[in-house]
């Protein structure tokens, strides 16, 4: 499910400009609040090893250009220094060796090249997917959330209906419970109810301004 709802995106990201994901600490401290996936891992891992080559291969030209600078300073000084029969032969080698070894770092640098031109393509693919991975993430965890969202606030809302039954039913019963000792006190007298009041007191309770009115 998830490739296909990425294949529609996929042209609309063609143009975006995405951060490296893995380069972002509020990225890394998103997945403290919604887990993360076996997919993401891998998709990081992937992104953390192009990021390493590409800084290798960084630092591999640049130590390349230097040796071959050096090499380069070592075969125009030689060219200076003139021709010295005695050291001619270790001259002539020397030269060799430095011409060898610059096309060695010639070539080297040429793959590099050709390598450094497919890394940017290649880390941009993998930070995409990663994106994409994120938000399906994200958007599952929001959409969960949702839903517990609106089960909660239903639950929320029940619970006030019901509760404004049971207040209006506590006092209909207590308004009943008062006219009943009304009616009560009226047949029977004060002395007798005083006897049954000291006999269900206190679980039978009564409003004390009904008791009042009973007693006026």
């Amino acid at each position: 499910m998830a490739d296909v709802k990425h294949e529609k995106f996929e042209n609309a990201l063609k143009a975006a400009k995405v951060p490296v994901l893995v380069l972002d600490n509020k990225w890394h401290r998103l997945f403290k609040k919604i887990g993360i996936t076996d997919d993401i891992k891998r998709l990081e891992k992937e992104l953390n090893e192009l990021l390493k080559r590409q800084g290798k291969i960084n630092n591999e030209m640049k130590a390349l250009k230097k040796i071959k600078s050096d090499l380069m300073g070592e075969i125009v000084n030689n060219m200076d220094d003139g021709d010295d029969s005695r050291d001619s032969k270790a001259s002539n080698k020397k030269l060799d060796d430095n011409k060898r070894l610059i096309n060695e770092a010639n070539d080297k640098m040429a793959s590099y090249e050709d390598e450094m031109l497919e890394l940017p393509r290649e880390i941009d693919r993998v930070n995409k997917e990663l994106m994409l991975h994120t938000m399906d993430l994200c958007y599952d965890k929001l959409s969960e959330n949702t839903d517990q969202i609106e089960e909660i606030a239903n639950w929320i809302r029940d619970i006030r209906i019901q509760l404004k039954k049971n207040v209006i039913r506590k006092q209909e019963m207590e308004m009943n419970n008062a006219d009943l000792y009304t009616f009560m006190h009226n047949i029977f007298g004060n002395d007798v109810m005083d006897l049954f009041d000291m006999r269900y007191e206190p679980k039978l309770r009564v409003p004390e301004n009904k008791k009042e009115e009973m007693v006026e």
